[in-house]
């Protein structure tokens, strides 16, 4: 399952923000593991793409704090930090219910289809079985249809950002979350409350998901 929101994925692309994009899931999901290196010519045939928007994409990574370049060194992925947890924590716990009220005060505005349709899938009792990549896959699509929803670009690149951040750091101990499906399934209630145009339910289920997604991590440390 795709996790770029459905607004972006109707749009056409460039080559770099393509390689972005690809890459950035890699990324998130430590496909490629933190700490390794990231080849150009090898990423360069495996995503069938030349340097130049290759390294615009790796550019944007590095802005994103998912990549570092070292000179004479070369770029690599940058090292999953726990101890950010905290602070990356205090952004989302601020963040993400304001993007949960403003979803909901729009009632999903241009992206309302998408979130139905992700609410129709989470009632798939298919959903009881997911394992751990597919768990996670959820959860970041349903953040980013949320964010989409809130219809404020700057909100929802700070968030994309902060997310990106603390999906890594759960991907780090996921084996070890015991509740991960109980952690995913919250979302239904989630996605009803924002189509509802329940914007203050919609904010407190978000800070309490967001809570939890905390205090779940740390039970594991």
């Amino acid at each position: 399952m795709s996790i770029t929101p459905a607004s972006v994925q109707d749009e056409p692309l460039s080559l770099a923000d393509r390689a972005f994009l690809q890459l950035q899931d890699r990324l998130i999901f430590l496909d490629i593991p933190p700490g390794a290196p990231l080849n150009e010519g090898r990423l360069s045939q495996e995503l069938h793409l030349g340097r130049t928007p290759l390294r615009e994409a790796l550019k944007r990574l590095e802005s994103e704090h998912l990549v570092v370049t070292y000179s004479r060194r070369g770029t690599f992925a940058t090292t999953v930090d726990i101890t950010a947890l905290s602070e990356i924590s205090q952004v989302r716990e601020v963040l993400e219910p304001l993007a949960a009220q403003l979803a909901a005060e729009r009632r999903g505005g241009g992206v309302r289809s998408q979130l139905e349709e992700l609410r129709d899938r989470l009632a798939n009792p298919e959903n009881e079985r997911l394992d751990r990549d597919e768990a996670l896959r959820w959860d970041v699509r349903i953040h980013r249809a949320i964010y989409a929803a809130a219809g404020n670009s700057h909100l929802q690149a700070t968030l994309e950002r902060y997310s990106n951040l603390a999906t890594r750091i759960w991907c780090v101990v996921a084996d070890r979350i015991p509740e991960l499906q109980e952690h995913i399934t919250v979302h239904s209630a989630l996605l009803t409350a924002v189509l509802e145009g329940d914007a203050e339910e919609a904010a407190g289920i978000m800070l309490t998901h967001v809570r939890d997604f905390e205090t779940q991590i740390r039970q594991v440390l």
